[in-house]
């Protein structure tokens, strides 16, 4: 059995996952979204509340040890407690005793208290075609659950595929129907008014072609506003065309250069292996700030065209999935809400969601599959 490999959480990080608990996402949705283990979030929720500190010497005396271990087994015993009852029933009762309880206890614990072997259990539960068309429903409404309620009949077949469930979109549109299912991409969005641009004679490098063969070839850019607290704010987000990977981001109260500038900052990659960046003509990206950056780490400065946005298409596309996905029907009472839902956005977005440009894969699979065919 392979272990699962260790890893180290930065503070910052184990803040950052703790402001969000605290904001409202729920405990599960956390764990599944950042590949947490219970555990380590438990740790760092109760760690935050009794001391404010995550250093394991602030936190751990031999009396929480041995409390951990006296929880441990009333847990044990509570699981036992539930399906005590269930202990003499006929076969198929235990089944839905483990089926009903398995989002509380791991189903191996409960077949072998009720001398059920997984294998039957699995079995019967596979058979059983009423229980079958009632799970094909909860996974429907799990994936759009988790798509943040985004993804259409064309995505959730993408995702029900890799669970080795084959359904067609007329079976799912059904479903979605039935449980008042409505993609966000259904709503109509609103198109915000132009704005005059600059002068600047720097050519359009990029050229429209938006299917880039290497990482950070080309990165693109835009801004945009969102309403926080009865006030307009920025976001300012970075694209690596080669995999539509967000790779950037900042959020702030002014639309200027160093809301630009914090984007730039958060790039988690050495700035040389950028090439070209390419933003519309906003005054936010051709100034002097911007510009030493640029020529510090030998980027070439590409603007799209005066009066023609579909030369900046990517960023533009990018920003009607984040209005659609993120901002449509959020509340930020201020700008720290903003830039918690924001990081959490961008890791959802490169991490999980799917993209149909993608051939169906997340960003970060994409660069993954990429990594692996150029060893």
């Amino acid at each position: 059995m392979t272990r699962r490999p260790r890893r180290a959480y930065s503070e910052e990080f184990k803040k950052q996952i703790v402001l969000l608990h605290n904001t409202g996402k729920s405990r599960k949705e956390i764990l599944a979204e950042y590949d947490l283990t219970p555990s380590a979030f438990d740790k760092w929720v109760k760690q935050n509340s009794e001391s404010g500190s995550f250093r394991e010497k602030d936190n751990k005396t031999p009396e929480e040890l041995e409390l951990e271990k006296l929880r441990k087994r009333n847990a044990q015993l509570e699981m036992e407690n539930d399906i005590f009852k269930a202990s003499s029933a006929d076969i198929w009762t235990k089944v839905l005793v483990i089926k009903n309880n398995a989002h509380k206890y791991a189903v191996s614990a409960m077949c072998q208290v009720l001398s059920v072997p997984r294998s039957t259990y699995y079995y019967l539960l596979k058979q059983n075609r009423e229980k079958k068309q009632d799970l094909y429903t909860e996974v429907v409404i799990k994936i759009f659950r988790d798509s943040r309620e985004n993804y259409g009949t064309r995505k959730i077949k993408v995702e029900l595929l890799k669970k080795k469930i084959l359904l067609s979109r007329r079976r799912i549109g059904r479903i979605m129907k039935e449980n008042g299912l409505v993609s966000s991409y259904t709503i109509a969005q609103f198109k915000p008014q132009k704005t005059p641009t600059n002068e600047a004679k720097i050519m359009n490098h990029l050229n429209r072609e938006f299917n880039q063969k290497e990482p950070l070839r080309v990165v693109v850019s835009d801004l945009t506003y969102v309403r926080v607290g009865g006030q307009w704010n920025y976001v300012c987000l970075f694209v690596d065309l080669f995999n539509r990977e967000i790779i950037g981001y900042s959020a702030g109260n002014r639309k200027d250069a160093q809301l630009v500038y914090q984007a730039l900052a958060t790039i988690k990659t050495d700035l040389t292996n950028i090439k070209v960046f390419h933003t519309d003509r906003g005054n936010e990206f051709d100034n002097r700030l911007i510009d030493d950056v640029l020529t510090a780490f030998s980027i070439q400065r590409s603007l799209s065209n005066k009066g023609t946005p579909y030369d900046n298409a990517v960023a533009e596309a990018m920003f009607k999935v984040f209005k659609t996905e993120f901002v449509r029907n959020q509340h930020f009472e201020n700008l720290v809400s903003l830039q918690t839902g924001l990081m959490d956005y961008v890791h959802w977005y490169n991490t999980i969601r799917i993209h149909g440009t993608l051939n169906y894969l997340t960003p970060e699979e994409y660069k993954m599959k990429h990594l692996i065919k150029s060893v």
